[in-house]
């Protein structure tokens, strides 16, 4: 059956996460000195990526909140216990860098007029509703959505089934008639045709070697990629 809509991942999939948040560290870094243990720029980023990730999977298990993993990342990374005004103000100083390096992949805004008129959009993230919610308004996109969905607020996380069916429900579609696209093969494009839906890993590091899933290594791939449904057919075929 033909698909009639497009679900979104945001962070690494439509916005360039990876390099806001670098440059954002490096810049607060420069201002805020590097943290005890950390001889070097690099190593301070290293330390940041790993923390980031250890604590985002804390929240997307339920273990902490939203603002509970960026207090913990901070205290873990300075290596010292902090407030949580003071975690709050650090982490504060930072987003102000951060947010200023968003930025879309070049391919988003393309792909999502070529892909305009043909089908509906919507968002799924492990994240909160606000901050999703406000980083697509900065980058001008919002409205290209009709529905955004989050963890946070939904209370279960990709690549939960029930949070794909979730988003399904909000678009009145049946998960057949909904592919999702996102940039983490297990948590996405895994989790979402568990779910019963046409999962698409955008691969743009172009690791490959998931024979099991569909994979793009570009949004520009996208389009052919819907109309041509492979999901029953050959796999990992594109890029």
């Amino acid at each position: 059956m033909a698909i009639r809509a497009v679900l979104w991942d945001i962070d690494d999939t439509l916005f360039d996460y990876g390099a806001a948040d670098r440059i954002g560290m490096r810049n607060h870094l420069d201002h805020e000195g590097l943290p005890d243990g950390c001889t070097s720029v690099e190593q301070a980023l290293g330390l940041w990526a790993e923390l980031t990730e250890r604590h985002w999977a804390r929240f997307s298990a339920g273990e902490c909140d939203f603002q509970g993993q960026r207090r913990d990342r901070v205290r873990d990374f300075l290596s010292r216990p902090l407030s949580d005004e003071e975690a709050d103000a650090w982490f504060g100083r930072h987003i102000v860098h951060y947010e200023a390096a968003w930025s879309l992949f070049p391919d988003t805004v393309p792909v999502l007029d070529v892909l305009a008129g043909e089908y509906r959009h919507a968002v799924l993230s492990n994240s909160a509703f606000d901050h999703q919610d406000r980083k697509l308004r900065v980058l001008g996109v919002r409205d290209r959505f009709e529905v955004l969905l989050c963890a946070a607020e939904l209370g279960v996380s990709k690549p939960e089934a029930a949070a794909f069916h979730a988003a399904c429900r909000a678009l009145d579609l049946p998960p057949h008639e909904v592919a999702y696209v996102g940039n983490e093969p297990d948590i996405d494009a895994r989790g979402a045709a568990d779910a019963g839906l046409f999962g698409i890993w955008l691969d743009r590091r172009g690791s490959g070697a998931r024979p099991d899933l569909t994979r793009i290594t570009g949004l520009a791939e996208l389009p052919a990629v819907l109309r041509g449904d492979t999901r029953f057919g050959a796999v990992s075929s594109i890029g």
